[in-house]
């Protein structure tokens, strides 16, 4: 259970309460191959409280609950994700990455760490830092640039989540960085905008060219909520594995803080990747070969 997270004193300028996951889990339609890695997910747990201010206040979604999600679904390896709402106190993404030898970490940094911070956290697994540009929290406006280039020392690499379609620098920025890149939930446009979008456009250059990566998360993030299969969300993953599948990846985005619309049952999220790859091969490199590649399994 979190535990102080919100005090008696500031309980009524907290945000609400997020539901808990769907804890409705079953095999997947689909036998995963060794080694698959789930590239995304939180833990909401002790010790890192919850800081002010934050967009949402997070459920209880403890280690023990994420392994046996991953049991039941056949991942083997992971890649914890620092939530926003623990700034960057990373205690509770790092307590997941000392249970096990399988499980790397995304930290949340700001641009004034220092080189022994940074080498301190590489030694406890994390392997790059995210940047979050949509959702509000007690961490100070970060420059990517210096940010960028004190990592680069550690040989960590950027993930930023934002809006591709609201971040029109997107190409220029990338471009300008030292460090590989990431995006979060498919660049996290809405389905509405068409896959033309000049936001949109600049992401599938920047992933054609071998300079970002894409993470195929967060399908019910982009729906609009009348497609329960999210069958909307389509034409912005075949552009992504069209223009470049060597550097996408998968990800759960347990416990699915925040949720747009009803919550999502993990085992149909899986599955929708069988469905987006018919193709095993390919389906093998998105979930095993390439984080890999991107996270030095």
């Amino acid at each position: 259970m979190v535990k102080n997270c919100v005090s008696e004193n500031n309980r009524s300028s907290a945000p609400p309460l997020c539901c808990g996951p769907d804890g409705i889990v079953s095999v997947p339609d689909f036998i995963l191959p060794d080694n698959s890695c789930d590239c995304h997910f939180h833990i909401f747990d002790e010790p890192s409280p919850q800081v002010f201010p934050r967009t949402y206040t997070a459920p209880a979604a403890p280690l023990k609950d994420l392994v046996n999600l991953h049991d039941t679904l056949g991942v083997t390896r992971s890649v914890v994700v620092q939530p926003s709402i623990y700034g960057t106190d990373n205690r509770t993404t790092l307590s997941a990455v000392q249970s096990t030898s399988t499980t790397k970490a995304i930290a949340v940094v700001d641009d004034s760490v220092s080189l022994a911070e940074l080498k301190e956290l590489t030694e406890a697994g994390v392997v790059g830092c995210r940047v979050n540009l949509l959702f509000q929290s007690n961490t100070a406006p970060i420059n990517l640039r210096v940010l960028s280039r004190k990592i680069s020392a550690v040989g960590w690499h950027l993930q930023i989540l934002a809006d591709v379609s609201t971040f029109p620098d997107l190409e220029k920025t990338v471009r300008s960085l030292r460090v590989p890149v990431v995006l979060d939930h498919m660049g996290h446009m809405v389905s509405q905008k068409s896959v033309k979008d000049p936001g949109f456009q600049q992401l599938l250059r920047l992933l054609g060219d071998g300079l970002a990566w894409v993470k195929l998360s967060g399908a019910y993030r982009l729906t609009d909520g009348h497609h329960p299969d999210y069958s909307d969300v389509d034409d912005i993953v075949n552009a992504l594995i069209h223009t470049n599948p060597d550097q996408l990846v998968w990800g759960s985005d347990w416990p699915h803080p925040q949720v747009p619309h009803a919550m999502p049952n993990d085992t149909q999220l899986l599955n929708l990747v069988a469905k987006w790859v018919p193709d095993a091969s390919l389906r093998n490199r998105i979930l095993v070969d390439n984080p890999e590649q991107l996270y030095g399994f």
